[in-house]
């Protein structure tokens, strides 16, 4: 690095800098101000693309061009979404339990004695309650998969319930005809899209029929061989590990079937509905 002191020093006569240092350091301010300006001009042009983004009209509450690359990365998502392709699982050993993150819909406690799942046949809006034990009675599923959060972190964790398409195959709500779900032949008048919501509705996600009947998306009542706690959901759960964890909603309170895309928390603030890695 240059001695700061030979900024000074004269370039003839006594005390003058050696023709190699002079040019290097003539060279070294050459280019601290083309830099300089260069970053400027980065500046300016990052404060003009900031300030026509936030003109554009906005579409679901963000400006389109963000909404446009949400929706490619959904399109993405779905289109390498296939119902034989599983999330990874690790050895139960490497289980850790995940921070509690997010609260809404989680207000008051529950108790899992009286709590109701409540699950509105598809075409007839019927509404039918079920118990834990109901969901219990299904054959139990057990794995160990990465919890994704779209934040950024991470977290291996071992879950346990009843696969939702078990569910909709013992109790075919699903179908107008009420043939069961089959994922690999499913039935013609099977439903397009499935809601969920917290008992209190506050929050609230929306997934297509694919991912609801995929083999590894689970009414969840464990959470490393233990009952859920309320802060992770109890007294039952969604876990689908090829979705982010905004997917994973808390304490089912109602099961709804649409022909459009059901409302959903996240996506209402900007987020991809699809939310699939």
């Amino acid at each position: 690095m240059t001695d700061p002191s030979l900024a000074s020093a004269p370039l003839d006569g006594p005390g003058a800098l050696p023709q190699s240092e002079a040019a290097l350091l003539a060279e070294a301010r050459r280019r601290s101000r083309r830099s300089f300006i260069g970053l400027g001009l980065a500046g300016l042009a990052g404060i003009g693309g900031w300030r026509w983004l936030v003109s554009q009209p906005t579409d679901q509450g963000i400006p389109y061009p963000l909404r446009n690359a949400l929706d490619a990365n959904s399109r993405l998502s779905h289109a390498y979404f296939k119902h034989l392709r599983l999330a990874p699982e690790f050895a139960r050993s490497r289980a850790k339990m995940p921070r509690v993150n997010g609260r809404v819909g989680l207000a008051g406690d529950v108790d899992s004695a009286t709590w109701r799942m409540r699950v509105q046949a598809y075409g007839s809006g019927k509404t039918q309650e079920f118990s834990l034990a109901d969901i219990q009675a299904l054959p139990k599923v057990e794995m160990t998969t990465e919890l994704k959060c779209i934040e950024g972190w991470s977290i291996v964790v071992h879950w346990a319930g009843a696969r939702l398409s078990d569910f909709l195959a013992r109790y075919p709500l699903a179908t107008r005809s009420g043939l069961p779900a089959d994922p690999l032949s499913p039935p013609a008048d099977l439903a397009p899209y499935v809601g969920m919501r917290t008992p209190d509705e506050l929050y609230y996600v929306g997934i297509d029929m694919a991912s609801a009947l995929h083999p590894q998306t689970l009414l969840c009542y464990e959470m490393n061989g233990e009952p859920l706690t309320a802060a992770h959901g109890a007294p039952l759960r969604l876990v689908t590990p090829l979705k982010y964890g905004i997917k994973h909603l808390k304490r089912i309170g109602t099961i709804a079937f649409a022909d459009t895309r059901p409302k959903d928390y996240w996506a209402e603030l900007g987020y991809d509905w699809d939310a699939g890695h």
